[in-house]
Parts: C-alpha cells; sequence; structure tokens
C-alpha cells in the first residue's frame, strides 16, 4: 500500500504553534498505525478544484483563521462531507465546517463568522464569552462517539487558542442531525462535533495536534488515519 496522502486546508505560517504540530502529529500518527503518510497545504485560496481533491485519502481543515479564503475552504468542506472523505477540522477548521453546514445543509445560506462579518444577521460562530486563548480544558466525550472511541475514554484534557466557536442560538437548528454534538466542556458548552453516516467528519474546538509537541500521538489524528486507510 502507497502512502496515504493528506490534504492539509490552511494557510501555513511557521509562527503558529499548530501549524509546526500538524506534521509531526501526522508522522507519529503514521508510525503507531505502521504505513507512510504524506501531506500538502493547500492554501485557502489556491484549492484545488474537485477532480484535483480526489487525490487525497482525508483532509484536515487546520487552525488559525481568518482564513485568506473562506470560500476555498468551504469548498473544500463540503467536498470532504458530500464525498465521504475522512476529514478533520481543528479550532478553524471546527468553526468553518459549522458555517459549511449551516450554509448547504441547514438552509442558512448566509451563515457567516463573526471575525471576518460582525455585523451579519446569522453568525453562526459568534465571539466566545470567555476568551480560550492558550487556555487548556476539560472536555467530555459522548459515550460511543468517533471521539470517546478514538481516546478510548470519556474525559480528557485539551489545549485551546480561539476566541471564536458555536453561537448557542444555533445549536438547535445545527446539531439535531446529520451533525451532532459530541464532545462538551465542563460548562456544557458545545466544543466538538461529528457528522452522522460518514467514514469520519470530525471537528473540535480545541487543537489535538498539539500533543505531537511532547512527542505523543494525537489520538483523533490517529483515527483519522485509520479511516483514510480504510476507505
Amino acid at each position: 500500500m502507497g502512502a496515504l496522502q493528506v490534504g492539509l486546508i490552511g494557510d501555513f505560517n511557521e509562527r503558529v504553534d499548530a501549524h509546526r504540530a500538524i506534521p509531526l502529529a501526522l508522522r507519529l500518527a503514521a508510525e503507531a498505525l505502521q504505513g507512510p503518510v504524506e501531506f500538502e497545504w493547500l492554501a485557502t485560496d489556491a484549492v484545488p478544484d474537485n477532480a484535483a481533491l480526489r487525490r487525497f485519502d482525508a483532509l484536515w481543515c487546520v487552525p488559525a483563521s481568518p482564513y485568506r479564503c473562506m470560500v476555498g475552504a468551504l469548498r473544500a468542506i463540503r467536498f470532504a462531507r458530500e464525498q465521504c472523505v475522512p476529514f478533520l477540522g481543528t479550532c478553524g477548521g471546527f468553526q468553518h465546517a459549522l458555517i459549511e453546514v449551516a450554509r448547504n445543509v441547514a438552509g442558512l445560506a448566509d451563515a457567516e463568522h463573526a471575525e471576518t462579518t460582525p455585523d451579519a444577521a446569522n453568525l453562526v460562530v459568534s465571539e466566545l464569552a470567555c476568551s480560550l486563548v492558550e487556555v487548556k480544558g476539560e472536555v467530555s466525550l459522548r459515550p460511543g462517539s468517533r471521539m470517546a472511541l478514538a481516546y478510548a475514554a470519556t474525559t480528557v484534557n485539551e489545549r485551546y487558542h480561539c476566541r471564536y466557536g458555536l453561537n448557542p442560538a444555533y445549536a438547535g437548528s445545527l446539531l439535531s442531525g446529520p451533525l451532532r454534538a459530541t464532545a462538551h466542556d465542563a460548562q456544557g458548552e458545545v466544543r466538538g462535533v461529528e457528522l452522522d453516516h460518514h467514514p469520519y467528519f470530525v471537528c473540535t474546538l480545541f487543537q489535538p495536534e498539539r500533543a505531537a509537541l511532547n512527542g505523543t500521538v494525537p489520538p483523533l489524528v490517529q483515527a483519522l488515519l485509520a479511516a483514510a486507510r480504510q476507505r
């Protein structure tokens, strides 16, 4: 079997901790699965067309938004969702997956992100009541969810670097299916979602990849590659 091909949707910046962690995370996960992996950064303003995206075994929408081109990021997320390509969205990827589902599944064509369009009518992603920049906290995972299975636990501690998340006013309309909340913080706020009837569509507001900076295999990254291998 050849190396798994992973497309990284985001605008690479070596100063971003998560971006430095992602290659390490992929390498550690691949070593744990005893198979090679290759990756390619896909800048949001240069995301290839759907035909070219088909060559990737998995897609990962990475942290550090606002992206240079929201349209490019949303198109790649939609492709992964509709074509059943294993997908991981972390931090900014989580936020933009919510917007993609809001626009193309929930019927909110004008769903927006408060960071880029703060005066929009439908701010599906809004500023958090309390900033989570460089905050580490406990996350509860729904038993039986992909996240719980990946971690082999229902409670984990993960690190955040964000100021925006799901606007609670839209939780009911967005998370009643097929997208569902499967991770919550100690206050009950949504911190992770998964998509029903998809081989692997997992999004977290926290940044699990940063565990790789300490030499730890991030379970959600290993699960992404395992799903890509099985596809």
